[in-house]
């Protein structure tokens, strides 16, 4: 069987550039030499350029983002453009276009290793094939749930085509998705969590479970802000998020399920942990639990009790002044002026 190297098929690629841009970046326009689009990931837009024959500048296949000072060849396109994580699909996806043969598996092995689903190795690829939340549906997501201030890239990302799979189906969909970066004390990512989007934004994708984490995810968290003195856990993304956008200058972390939740780390510095509990009995006992390891390690733990399931419910439900009356009530004094974005 003939073997293509991952130069040979982006030489190919190159060879067929506009037809690759049309398939893959059809938000774009040809304009002369190049063909023009937002970025890797089909936004419309004129940051990402392509040139589409060989010229003195350089091979036809070639691209740069000016936005971002990105470049790459085609098959980094393919890649960012369907989300593919592992290079073994990219090149699948390149030969079916180029209608070349499959070559034998060694070659992909030695190319690129391969690493087993849910790893952390996954999870790390996923997130640095992500993209920032400004202007994406995740970003619509979160502000149609009350969160105006989206954080940063470092702990949230959009993914335009995130693989889904039901629990025992074989079919592999895919949706938008906000994707986490789940991490240890440190800042290491050691999971992420993906949350699937409806094409409007506005809602989770219509799949049994639109949230899914894969990693190493116990004592971990998705974080905001570095912990000191001072920081603040709970369960869900969207309802410590909620607590941040009434007390933006606290560090929160969502730990993602009340197991991980009551399994928390601690900073050695940290000596006052505020619990932002969910309020079921799942949220009762992780609360129980984290208590008693809080206390046990001398570090003063106060509760933030929502009024409804969660302080997100409670944002939608009653918005944001009276989520930072209620927050506001219940915060140390001293943790009044330090972290709520008003006057004590």
């Amino acid at each position: 069987m003939v073997r293509h190297d991952a130069g040979e098929l982006a030489h190919r690629l190159g060879r067929n550039a506009e037809a690759v841009c049309r398939r893959y970046l059809d938000a774009g326009r040809k304009q002369g030499n190049y063909w023009l689009v937002g970025n890797a990931y089909n936004t419309p837009g004129r940051s990402l350029f392509i040139r589409l024959s060989d010229s003195p500048k350089g091979p036809a296949g070639k691209w740069q983002d000016a936005a971002t000072g990105e470049h790459g060849d085609l098959l980094d396109i393919i890649q960012l453009a369907l989300g593919l994580v592992d290079f073994a699909d990219v090149a699948a996806e390149a030969r079916a276009f180029l209608s070349l043969p499959h070559p034998e598996p060694v070659r992909l092995k030695e190319t690129l290793p391969r690493v087993a689903s849910g790893s952390v190795e996954a999870a790390r690829r996923l997130f640095a094939m992500s993209q920032p939340l400004g202007g994406s549906l995740a970003d619509t997501y979160l502000r149609h749930r009350g969160i105006a201030s989206p954080p940063g890239p470092a702990s949230l990302r959009f993914h335009p085509r995130c693989y889904y799979r039901s629990d025992g189906d074989e079919v592999t969909q895919t949706w938008p998705a906000i994707i986490a970066a789940v991490t240890d004390l440190d800042g290491q990512i050691t999971g992420v969590h993906r949350t699937w989007l409806a094409p409007g934004g506005k809602d989770k994708a219509p799949v049994d479970t639109p949230r899914k984490a894969m990693g190493d995810l116990l004592g971990h968290a998705v974080r905001f802000g570095v912990p000191g003195e001072i920081m603040a856990a709970g369960e869900g993304i969207e309802s410590v998020l909620s607590v941040r956008e009434v007390s933006p200058g606290m560090p929160v972390a969502a730990a993602l399920s009340a197991g991980h939740l009551a399994a928390t780390a601690f900073p050695d510095t940290l000596r006052r942990l505020y619990i932002i509990r969910d309020n079921d009995p799942a949220g009762d006992w992780a609360l129980a639990s984290l208590v008693e390891r809080a206390n046990a390690a001398g570090i003063e733990a106060i509760v933030l009790s929502p009024t409804l399931g969660d302080f997100n419910e409670d944002l939608c439900e009653y918005g944001i002044n009276a989520l930072r009356a209620g927050v506001r009530g219940q915060l140390a004094p001293q943790d009044v002026a330090r972290f709520l974005d008003f006057p004590a």
